[in-house]
């Protein structure tokens, strides 16, 4: 696995174009990292630039990015809602592939030095990179903002981890950490209090409010026995939050970061605050995701109200991603679109799937071409695809019928089980066609001494093996899906019995198919002991195949 890591400065800077794309371009510069997005906000006059790439590369692309904006950026003249209090303001390093929390956290005091020692800027490091328990919390390292940061650095407590001790009233001072991945989300509420925004705001957020005595907004401090103040928790665990009105929009959000979206995911914060803004008179009316979120954040919150419908789950990642924007209301502000907004998607190699990415028109075209690839196997995986669409189809459509609503739960565990069969079948149409490919870039190797031809003849062998591999997932995948059909066969709606039918055919002729390629490829195979196993466990399975699908067709004539 890749050592992959993601960076995401927030620039004081959402308003100059000019200025916020020079300074995030500044990153691009540099071989090996990409840059993924660039979300600037008017009324926070704040950019979140994000960034990935390996190490070494991403923190070369961090250091150019601060030089940038200390270069471009004027903190005497910042206005903005956001609270910073520097030109580039944060600098987190998130760990995404290959690579632990705690070489993140050694990658932001390596940024940290450099940006000291050579920018002249102040620099705090925080979450796990903090050198200090109370500079892990980034609200405590940046309390007082820009206007207090003379005043703070003066305390020895508040003493720079790097770089200068006194006030760099250009730029400010920085904030470098590392910590999980965190989504930044706004949800927009119908009011233009900023008060009553404040207020639902601590009502969730796992800090909550400080107690207060008599009136809870001017009232004395409540404190404990030890003279802290006390605390009344919110409701949502890893959430910090707060209310502003934003003027590009006309209306407030609670602006939240989501440290820990495994403990508090995104939707079960948008409906902590539909219920808490509801108690409070007020009412959410959409949101707005700032930068960039895991795929999983989608379809976890897609599940969820699918769940609250009583609806089935088992259906396509494209149709839940609708259905997640459209519930969150992410598009009521401005367009909302994955392709940019999803990692998974954004870090996609445009041209992984070429067959899959086809329409069925070019797809059988190429079928037809010359060309030897796409084969056998590959339509023997596609057609596996679609027997397995076919008894998700029949799982979704009971799972929906009226008056089985008491099963629906049933109908939309088979249909996931379905949803991922074609997904893992869809995924092998591509895969047989580059496992034939192999062999042909192995056979194109040179052969012009003992030692080449060797080499060429070892990489034509495990070519080949990969070339059995592939057909051979094919026929255990396609396998799977006789329980699936058998079920609907027996217990859904018997309107689509046909289709039933036709997944069966499907299935058994794409397990033949792909057995004739697991056949001719072994013929070329030199090591015996796995051809002769391989052959003798696809006989069996082929074998179990032709019963399974008389099995499905003999319930399947008797209901038509």
């Amino acid at each position: 696995m890749p050592k992959l890591v993601e960076c995401v400065p927030n620039i004081s800077e959402g308003q100059d174009e000019k200025i916020y794309l020079a300074i995030a371009r500044e990153a691009e510069t540099v071989e090996g990292v990409r840059l993924l997005d660039i979300d600037p906000g008017k009324a926070t006059n704040r950019t979140v630039i994000t960034l990935v790439g390996g190490p070494d590369e991403i923190l070369e692309a961090a250091f150019r990015l601060i030089k940038k904006a200390a270069e471009l950026i004027d903190m005497r003249k910042h206005q903005g809602e956001h609270p910073r209090f520097g030109a580039t303001d944060v600098c987190p390093f998130i760990p995404i592939s290959g690579i632990t929390m705690e070489e993140c956290a050694l990658l932001a005091h390596k940024l940290g030095r450099r940006v000291g020692e050579e920018l002249g800027i102040s620099v705090y490091t925080y979450e796990s990179a903090a050198s200090r328990p109370e500079r892990k919390n980034l609200a405590n390292v940046r309390a007082g903002e820009y206007e207090g940061l003379a005043h703070k650095m003066k305390d020895p407590a508040w003493r720079p981890d790097y770089g200068p001790a006194t006030f760099n009233e250009r730029s400010g001072a920085i904030a470098i950490g590392a910590r999980d991945f965190l989504v930044a989300y706004n949800i927009n509420l119908n009011t233009t209090s900023t008060r009553r925004a404040n207020a639902l705001a601590f009502d969730v957020r796992e800090a909550g409010r400080l107690l207060r005595k008599g009136d809870p907004i001017n009232g004395e401090i409540i404190l404990d026995e030890k003279g802290e103040p006390i605390r009344e928790p919110g409701r949502l665990k890893s959430v910090k939050a707060i209310g502003w009105y934003i003027e590009e929009y006309g209306i407030c959000q609670i602006s939240m970061n989501l440290t820990n979206i495994s403990m508090t995911p995104v939707h079960e914060a948008f409906d902590a605050v539909c219920e808490a803004a509801q108690e409070r008179g007020m009412r959410v009316t959409g949101s707005e995701l700032v930068g960039l979120a895991p795929k999983k954040v989608f379809i976890d919150a897609a599940d969820f109200f699918l769940r609250r419908q009583q609806r089935s789950l088992g259906i396509s990642e494209a149709e839940k991603i609708k259905i997640a924007v459209k519930s969150l209301g992410l598009a009521e502000l401005k367009p909302f679109d994955p392709q940019k907004s999803i990692i998974e998607y954004v870090l996609a190699d445009d041209n992984a799937h070429p067959l899959i990415d086809m329409n069925l028109h070019k797809f059988a075209d190429e079928t037809a071409s010359e060309s030897p690839a796409p084969g056998g196997g590959s339509i023997a995986a596609y057609i596996g695809t679609l027997g397995a669409a076919l008894g998700t189809m029949v799982a979704n459509l009971s799972s929906h019928k009226r008056g089985w609503d008491d099963r629906w739960e049933y109908f939309s565990q088979w249909a996931q089980t379905g949803e991922r069969l074609k997904n893992d079948l869809l995924y092998l149409v591509d895969a047989d066609t580059t496992a034939f490919n192999g062999i042909l870039t192995a056979m194109r190797l040179p052969k012009s001494n003992e030692d080449e031809s060797t080499a060429r003849n070892a990489a034509i062998e495990i070519a080949t093996k990969e070339a059995i591999q592939v057909p051979w997932r094919i026929m255990e995948t396609a396998c799977h899906i006789y329980p699936l059909l058998m079920e609907m066969a027996n217990n859904g709606m018997t309107q689509s019995i046909s289709d039933i039918g036709v997944g069966a055919l499907s299935t058994h002729t794409a397990i033949q198919g792909a057995w004739l390629n697991v056949q001719i490829n072994c013929k070329s195979l030199n090591d015996g002991a796995y051809k002769e196993d391989i052959l003798a466990r696809g006989l069996k399975l082929v074998s179990e195949s032709a019963r399974l699908s008389e099995a499905v067709m003999k319930i399947v004539d008797e209901k038509i």
